[in-house]
């Protein structure tokens, strides 16, 4: 069994370090983004909220879970804490009366606003380490993945 394990890491050992690596890059830039949600005392989700919501308008519960990759009982409890703090509230769909849309509030709008410049300045600086050549090639690399 160990020499199949073995066999294993060695047909593969390029990919499994590609893994890694991708894994520690992944984490050192989340924790750099994560510091400007930190100044405005939001979660990662709540800010995803957030702005999706300002860039794409009022959306249902699924479209949001959609958008962000979430799962449902996550975004449950995230949208009822920020209904809770004042950001968005739920309106009711005039397409279809047994669903509901959230909405952003003025304080919602104005929190984003604040936030967004800060945030994809601190985006361009974790990423100025790569020429614009290097990030378009890393964009489409990681593309790949997408299938």
């Amino acid at each position: 069994m160990i020499e199949k394990v073995e066999k294993a890491i060695a047909r593969n050992q390029e990919a499994l370090r590609s893994l890694i690596i991708l894994h520690r890059a992944s984490d050192t830039i989340y924790k750099q983004e994560v510091e400007t949600m930190k100044k405005y005392h939001l979660t990662m989700g709540q800010f995803g909220v957030l702005e999706t919501l300002y860039n794409k308008g009022d959306l249902r519960i699924q479209e949001l879970i959609d958008k962000l990759l979430s799962t449902s009982g996550n975004m449950t409890v995230v949208i009822k804490n920020m209904i809770r703090d004042g950001y968005i509230t739920k309106v009711p769909d005039c397409d279809d009366k047994r669903a509901s849309r959230i909405h952003l509030t003025d304080l919602g709008r104005k929190t984003i606003e604040a936030i967004l410049p800060e945030h994809y300045d601190n985006i361009g600086c974790i990423f100025d380490l790569l020429s614009l050549e290097e990030q378009e090639t890393l964009n489409t690399i990681l593309k790949k993945f997408k299938r």
